[in-house]
Parts: C-alpha cells; structure tokens; sequence
C-alpha cells in the first residue's frame, strides 16, 4: 500500500494524472483487503490515514486543490485528539502546507499565509521534508503575490530554516 501511494506521488511530480489515479487505486484496494489495525503505534502496521495523506499529496502536485484541501482537512482531523493534541504533527504540518498551497491558488494570500506559518510552528519537525513540501507554496507565493510584503517574510522565514538544511533551500 506504501509502495502504491509513493509510485502515486512519483507520477504527481511528474504531471501524470492518469497514473496518479491507477496507483491510487491499487493503494486503495489493497488496504480494502487488510484488517483494521489494532495497534496503530506498532511501526510495522498500516497505518490507513496514511493513504489519505499520500492522496493528499498527489492531489496538490497535480492542482486537484478541492480534493487537497478535503484529504488536508481529514489528515488534520485524523491527526489530531480530541483535546487539541497532535497525534501526526508531520502529517499536520503537510496538510497546512496543503492548506496553504490551495488558498494561494485561489488568491487567499492572508489563509495562505496563515497555514503556511502554522505548518513551521510544530513542536517535532523535519525541516528538511517541511521546507520540500513547502516549496510548493513558496513557488504560488513567487508567482501570485511576489510584491506583496507579508509574502517576503514568509519566504524569508523558510530561507532561514533552509539555513539549517542545506540543499533543501526552496528556489
């Protein structure tokens, strides 16, 4: 299931939609046929809301932002306790990124900022993931509202934790 959501994510990057839904579909499938895991804290268990987070993924890179922003907003509630607690603050912070990305497509620079900044406040973090799903929205930011102030310093912001991950610097 793992392997079918990364192939998935291999022919987002690569712009083939078409290939993006058959390896979905495969991913699907195959954690229709297992049984719900019992301990979702044993590492060597499928993890189903991981399949939602890897679909969430795709659906960004290939500009399918409707079906992002649900699989963002369902990653975040799966993600999260019921007391406010984050159970997956990677998966969280992609899904803001997420979240971000799409409201700068649709030209809600304040929601995308927002999302955006939050997705950098998390408590555990990899910066180098962080700043590579965040080159996304670095990207829309450039394109969309480069002569806005608010837009530099978050662009800044990710410069300076891309300080600490060489290579890792979004262009």
């Amino acid at each position: 299931m793992q392997l079918a959501g990364q192939e998935a994510k291999a022919w987002a990057r690569l712009g083939d939609r078409r290939r993006v839904e058959v390896a979905l579909d495969r991913g699907r499938n195959l954690l229709e046929g297992m049984p719900h895991p019992e301990n979702l804290d044993n590492h060597f268990v499928v993890d189903p809301a991981k399949f939602d987070f890897y679909s969430m993924d795709c659906y960004r890179l290939v500009g399918e932002d409707k079906l992002a922003r649900t699989l963002a907003e369902e990653v975040l509630r799966t993600g999260t306790d019921f007391d406010g607690t984050e159970r997956s603050p990677m998966r969280n912070a992609e899904a803001r990124v997420t979240l971000g990305v799409t409201a700068a497509r649709e030209g809600d620079l304040d929601q995308a900022l927002i999302m955006g900044e939050r997705a950098l406040q998390g408590e555990r973090r990899s910066v180098p993931s962080l700043i590579m799903t965040s080159r996304e929205l670095a990207a829309e930011m450039r394109r969309r509202y480069a002569s806005e102030p608010a837009a530099q310093e978050y662009l800044g912001h990710l410069h300076e934790l891309g300080q600490a991950s060489p290579g890792f610097l979004p262009q």
